[in-house]
């Protein structure tokens, strides 16, 4: 007998295409909560590169005149001043987009049964959570930031020791970084929604994260990559008519306009590019967050039986307006608290499918 399916994926572990049609239906049902959320993490970057953009195009003729007569000091605190905004905009980006993802995770659990939400249910179910998604952007921003700096004053150290061999040695130093980071990304991909449904601290999260992923690394690397391909071809697919304005503009707006045509033409491109660069990145976002979320979900069914817990949540049709997972079989009580138990349940491999 195949197992019941109330909302976007059956109640069983997860096959990779349930994942992607799962996450698609999830957008569909919830879309004010996903692509509003993912338009706010969005929001920073993109209001930030039209604003660039524009004084950029409109001032440039004054930034090289000032340029030519400023000092090497103004020109250096200048330059700082400008990275200081990229980085302060940067950290207050990744704040809100670890915030919201989390959030993002509530309509895809509730969807699972087949239970709507909408933007506002959404926050208010996530808003309790908000100060540990905080705490856990936090640390994995300073894990980044280590992950930078450490090999950066490695690879400084190594060349001016060793010169051109230091250099050669380079290579596979920066190959196995980039397997050491991409090791550990899928190991804590899944800690935002422990934090939401499983009510952990950031710490907490991180190791029921490491946990989780045991002996599934692969296989969340492959969809992970699958999806990560699928979000860039599409955006960039979105942004080709972009390329295809400047010249239109210039042709059919005004043919024989100057410099001033020149500019407005630039403000104008910014200012579509920014616009249509969030509304591809939100969708690419969501999608991606969806996917997490279902990732995560699936991994508890595989070890915690969440798939039991949620059928007989949909049976009795218990707490409508909560999240689906929360409290049941958590790190926290042991791991089958008000789920399923190895002696009253069915075992493990019960659905035809296995697991």
């Amino acid at each position: 007998m195949a197992p019941p399916k109330p909302g976007i994926v059956p109640l069983r572990p997860l096959m990779f295409g349930e994942i992607m049609d799962g996450s698609f239906q999830t957008i569909r049902r919830n879309a004010k909560a996903m692509l509003g959320a993912s338009l706010l993490a969005q929001s920073l970057a993109a209001i930030l590169t039209a604003v660039l953009t524009a004084a950029t195009a409109t001032s440039v003729g004054s930034i090289e005149a000032w340029a030519e007569s400023a000092s090497p000091a103004d020109l250096t605190s200048l330059g700082l001043g400008f990275v200081a905004a990229i980085m302060l905009v940067a950290v207050l980006t990744i704040f809100l987009a670890s915030v919201l993802q989390g959030a993002m995770v509530v309509p895809v659990a509730r969807s699972i049964l087949n239970r709507p939400t909408g933007f506002r249910q959404m926050w208010a179910l996530a808003r309790p959570r908000v100060g540990a998604l905080m705490r856990l952007a936090a640390l994995l921003m300073v894990a980044g930031l280590l992950a930078i700096l450490v090999p950066a004053a490695a690879t400084v150290a190594l060349i001016a020791s060793m010169e051109r061999i230091g250099i050669l040695l380079l290579i596979p130093m920066f190959l196995g970084l980039v397997a050491l980071f991409v090791w550990i990304y899928i190991k804590l991909m899944v800690a935002p929604a422990a934090v939401v449904i499983e009510e952990l601290g950031a710490l907490a999260a991180l190791r029921r994260s490491w946990e989780l992923t045991r002996a599934n690394w692969w296989r969340i690397l492959g969809i992970t990559l699958v999806v990560g391909i699928m979000v860039g071809v599409i955006s960039q697919v979105v942004m080709i008519p972009v390329s295809l304005v400047p010249p239109l503009m210039a042709g059919f707006v005004s043919p024989h306009g100057g410099a001033g045509q020149d500019v407005a033409i630039a403000v104008a491109v910014g200012i579509i590019t920014a616009v249509l660069g969030a509304l591809a990145g939100a969708l690419g976002y969501a999608f991606q967050t969806s996917v997490m979320a279902l990732i995560y979900m699936d991994l508890r069914m595989r070890k915690d039986g969440l798939d039991i817990s949620l059928l007989r949540m949909m049976e009795s049709g218990a707490d409508p307006d909560g999240i689906p997972g929360r409290g049941h079989g958590t790190a926290r009580s042991g791991g089958y608290a008000g789920g399923w138990n190895p002696g009253t349940g069915p075992a493990p491999k019960a659905w035809p499918d296995g697991r």
